[in-house]
C-alpha cells in the first residue's frame, strides 16, 4: 500500500509554477516483477478492524499484476462460495475461511503461512 503524502516536501516541493515551459519531473513507479507461485510468500489472517465486527479472511504479500491478483481472488471466492475483493495488493474474502484458503493456496503452489493468532 502506498504511503499518503502529508507535507509539502513529500510532493517534491513544487506545487505551482508560472513558467509555461516548466515540466514537472515525477518519480516513476516501480513495476512489480511477477514472481512464480513457489517464490510468493503469502500471509493468511483474520481481520475485523473497521468492519463493524464482521471478520474477513485477508491474504497479503502477493507480488504481481492486478490481473493475476484478480484471477487469484476470483478463484478463492468461487471455491469458498462467498464474496470478497482484491485491492491494494490484498485479497479480502468475506468470513472466516483461513484454513480453506490456506489449503487452496498451497494446492496452487504458493508458500503460505497463517498469521495473527
Amino acid at each position: 500500500m502506498k504511503a499518503k503524502k502529508k507535507i509539502l516536501n513529500d510532493f517534491g516541493g513544487i506545487m505551482f509554477s508560472t513558467d509555461p515551459s516548466f515540466v514537472y519531473e515525477s518519480e516513476t513507479e516501480e513495476v512489480a516483477v511477477p514472481l512464480p507461485n513457489q517464490q510468493q510468500d503469502l500471509r493468511v489472517m483474520l481481520d475485523r478492524k473497521n468492519r463493524a465486527g464482521k471478520g474477513v479472511t485477508l491474504v497479503t504479500g502477493f507480488i504481481g499484476s492486478t490481473e493475476e491478483l484478480e484471477s487469484l481472488a476470483k478463484l478463492l471466492k468461487s471455491k469458498c462460495g462467498v464474496g470478497g475483493a482484491a485491492k491494494d495488493g490484498e485479497i479480502l474474502i468475506q468470513g472466516d475461511f483461513r484454513d480453506k484458503v490456506l489449503l487452496l493456496l498451497q494446492k496452487e503452489g504458493y508458500k503460505v503461512k497463517k498469521s495473527g493468532g
